[in-house]
């Protein structure tokens, strides 16, 4: 096992999962499933790609004029009566929210699922303050009772099965023991939330979208939680980095009719809600938080990662993800969006390396982030900054003198052609690294190289 800075590499956090082969199989099923479906639902808007570039478009143009909009809004909400806050880092977000609800004397907050909060590890803050925090989001509540992160952006239970739910409900909420119906499991969450709902002294909600020409917030759920928690305390607290803005409801228009198809197949989330001022006799906050997004903005790039809308299609597609669970990256956000937005701050310098680069996360992207091109830079930059993982930045100097001498190259292949067609396997296997030792090493017919073959045969038809 390589561990650096006291954490596992990805491949190693990998081969940790894959040593049970029966859930590797159920999680990539799982995923490929939400694939298939994102397919279908894809495929029946006859205007998809032209929606897609109409997206990247509108989210390119947001980004290049973020301040600009970034003022727009919150003037526009400061008229609506929202108070906007500005935190440049996840430490000064994390006193914000815990500034008003200290104002307001709260001991118990619900929250609906926030990629944010979980970056900013406000959960075991406030905690730390006092405050009971309840996830509302059925996912994020399972794995809060298992004091685990989320393994996916959407699905954030994704790698468990409903038997261990069934366990973990039994356990903590009184279920009965041995049920693991998804259908009476929900019903008991539902039972356990409702009263977290009415005891609740404030509410906090990720934002899917801010709106700059409203001054108003977007949240979109499929279990209408983020709903039942604003609606039902008078304090209610917003969430949201600053990649979320877009101009006007035009834009949101176009960007929630891909963000549930291109998630999990449907036509539109189940609940898609605008808020735009507080409650009577209440206070509705809103926070814009930074923390590292404008630095990766300069680079023109991988500033593109947030032109993301978090549908977490590019985790469902993606094979390195699909067969090694969220769990192997060293990040908040896993697969391919995750080491876009997280390469720079990879304390294993192995995410980069976690993707084929074959380019299905950037085909299936709804706002075209060229995710492929973005981590193939991180790759080049890393080499550049000499924090390559462990092992490449011994033998991959070596490896790029051997390809670009052409006669050096030559010899190579054919010694390895040589080698390959008279050694064993057993032999050969060692030399190939991580990738043969689960793969059938290839049989070689011929030692002449293809070059040879060519310059013979190229003139016969």
């Amino acid at each position: 096992m390589t561990l650096i800075n006291g954490l596992q590499t990805h491949a190693d956090a990998a081969a940790d999962f894959l040593k049970d082969e029966d859930r590797v199989d159920w999680h990539d099923k799982a995923l490929w499933n939400l694939r298939f479906k994102r397919d279908l639902a894809a495929g029946s808007v006859a205007e998809w790609e032209q929606l897609k570039q109409i997206g990247s478009e509108i989210k390119l143009h947001t980004l290049s004029n973020l301040a600009k909009y970034l003022v727009e809004f919150e003037q526009n909400c400061q008229n609506n009566g929202i108070v906007v806050h500005w935190a440049k880092d996840a430490q000064e977000h994390n006193e914000i929210v815990h500034g008003i609800l200290a104002k307001h004397n709260v001991k118990r907050l619900v929250k609906s699922k926030s990629m944010l909060t979980e970056e900013a590890h406000l959960n075991p803050y406030l905690e730390s303050k006092g405050i009971e925090v309840i996830d509302t989001d059925l996912g994020e509540r399972i794995i809060q009772l298992r004091k685990e992160p989320p393994s996916h952006i959407v699905v954030p239970a994704i790698h468990l099965k409903k038997e261990e739910v069934g366990e973990l409900f039994h356990e903590h909420l009184g279920s009965e023991k041995g049920a693991s119906d998804p259908t009476y499991l929900t019903k008991q969450a539902r039972y356990h939330l409702r009263q977290k709902f009415l005891e609740a002294d404030a509410a906090l909600t990720g934002v899917n979208m801010g709106i700059a020409s409203e001054g108003a917030v977007v949240v979109c759920t499929n279990e209408g939680n983020a709903d039942m928690g604003v609606n039902l305390p008078k304090v209610q607290i917003h969430c949201m980095g600053i990649d979320k803005l877009v101009p006007n409801l035009d834009s949101v228009g176009v960007l929630v009719r891909m963000l549930a198809r291109n998630a999990t197949g449907q036509p539109a989330t189940t609940y898609s809600t605008m808020y735009k001022g507080p409650k009577q006799g209440g206070e509705m906050h809103v926070v814009l938080v930074d923390n590292g997004r404008t630095k990766l903005f300069q680079d023109e790039l991988i500033g593109e990662a947030y032109k993301c809308i978090r549908c977490g299609g590019c985790l469902n597609t993606c094979p390195v993800y699909r067969r090694s669970s969220g769990f192997a990256y060293n990040a908040l956000i896993p697969g391919p969006i995750g080491i876009a937005v997280s390469a720079a701050g990879d304390e294993t310098h192995s995410l980069a390396w976690a993707c084929t680069l074959c380019g299905s996360c950037t085909k299936v992207c709804p706002t075209k982030v060229p995710l492929d091109s973005i981590i193939a830079k991180w790759r080049r930059i890393h080499a550049e900054q000499k924090t390559l993982p462990y092992g490449k930045g011994s033998y991959m100097p070596y490896l790029g003198k051997l390809m670009a001498n052409e006669g050096l190259l030559n010899t190579g292949g054919k010694v390895a052609r040589t080698a390959l067609k008279i050694l064993p396997g057993s032999v050969m296997k060692p030399f190939a690294g991580a990738w043969g030792q689960h793969r059938e090493l290839p049989e070689v017919e011929t030692t002449q190289s293809f070059e040879a073959w060519f310059d013979k045969n190229r003139g016969n038809k």
